[in-house]
């Protein structure tokens, strides 16, 4: 059976030694009874026996003390107090043990009492000294922890915000997705096309398989680009003779964490803003590619049609799009526009993919 005390059925005072502090306050009184050993008479193992018992002491009253809770007085004051206190107390209570309580027989002999002052005294400037070093060591070290801590809550409530604000502008973005499909779906029916019922089948089919997608914050670009392929057949039945498109995204890219609708964004304005309002239509070309050296990863949307008004100003969709791609991948992303000649616009999204990979 084994012989270690259960630190259970010790005090908690006592539990908290640790075998470093104990290894010290040993190693401490052994230099001490070395030092002192030349100015003693007594055998070195009876000085070291005396040091070895006065550090003891010392160290229990140390971390006895380290127990003390109550505001009025601080905790350090009382710890440095108690070594003060303990150290003569201490070598006293050794000094008599060896003369057997004879107290007027101790204070008799001029050795003895030379011997009491000089261990009390040793162990009264040490023992102060490791006092406050522990106690500086300890203060930095929760110092530290405190740091530490508020880092780590800085970090959460920064993250919180972030999934907040990507919430919010997620929100945003869905209805005007929405609200614009139901648009086109209306001037369809408004206008008495053939095509209206089939269009309204192709989008109740893409609702159903988007609706499950929408708040889906480990969506892939995969299943973005299933999003946007589905969009761009359903605007093709809506318009045939006048939208084509291709998609042509390296398959290493798939795996990517990516935010929902961000893609589906930039095509959505492409067909309303370039291929709806151009009298022959246009073609739209979606494509990815990775940069491995770089670990940066671009996707464009590029189209034929009318390309972007002079006076055109920045609507929420891509004002939002912008926020989410920070939020999502960091300072670093970025979205960029720019015309294409004879006509057209390049929309693209550069952002860091290598932490985002999945296998």
């Amino acid at each position: 059976m084994s012989t270690v005390p259960n630190r259970k059925l010790l005090p908690r005072w006592l539990a908290s030694l640790t075998g470093r502090s104990v290894a010290v306050a040993v190693l401490l009184s052994v230099l001490a009874a070395v030092v002192l050993n030349p100015i003693f008479v007594t055998p070195f193992v009876l000085v070291l026996g005396r040091t070895l018992f006065v550090g003891i002491m010392l160290l229990l009253a140390f971390t006895f003390a380290g127990r003390w809770r109550q505001r009025w007085v601080p905790r350090w004051l009382v710890q440095v107090l108690a070594v003060g206190l303990v150290a003569p107390l201490a070598t006293f209570a050794v000094y008599l043990l060896s003369v057997d309580g004879d107290v007027a027989g101790l204070f008799r002999h001029e050795g003895r009492v030379q011997g009491l002052v000089a261990i009390s005294g040793t162990a009264l400037i040490v023992g102060l000294v490791m006092a406050l070093g522990a106690l500086y060591r300890e203060r930095d070290a929760q110092a530290r922890a405190e740091g530490l801590q508020f880092s780590l809550e800085k970090a959460t409530l920064e993250r919180q915000a972030s999934e907040s604000r990507l919430a919010l502008l997620h929100a945003q973005i869905e209805p005007h997705f929405l609200f614009n499909t139901l648009a086109n779906v209306q001037a369809l029916v408004e206008s008495g096309s053939d095509r209206a019922a089939p269009v309204l089948r192709h989008l109740i089919a893409y609702l159903r398989a988007a609706m499950p997608r929408l708040n889906d914050t480990e969506a892939t670009l995969a299943s973005e680009l299933q999003l946007v392929r589905a969009y761009l057949e359903l605007m093709h039945l809506r318009m045939p003779d006048r939208l084509q498109f291709t998609i042509d995204v390296a398959p290493e890219l798939n795996g990517l964490r990516f935010p929902t609708m961000a893609l589906l964004t930039l095509v959505e304005n492409a067909v309303r803003h370039g291929i709806d309002p151009s009298e022959e239509g246009g073609r739209i070309e979606i494509g990815g590619r990775l940069d491995a050296q770089r670990g940066e990863a671009t996707l464009w949307v590029a189209d034929t049609g009318v390309g972007m008004a002079e006076d055109a100003q920045p609507g929420t969709g891509l004002t939002n799009l912008r926020s989410r791609l920070h939020a999502f991948f960091g300072a670093d992303a970025r979205l960029d526009m720019q015309e294409l000649a004879p006509h057209g616009l390049r929309a693209e999204l550069m952002f860091r993919s290598v932490a985002e990979a999945r296998g």
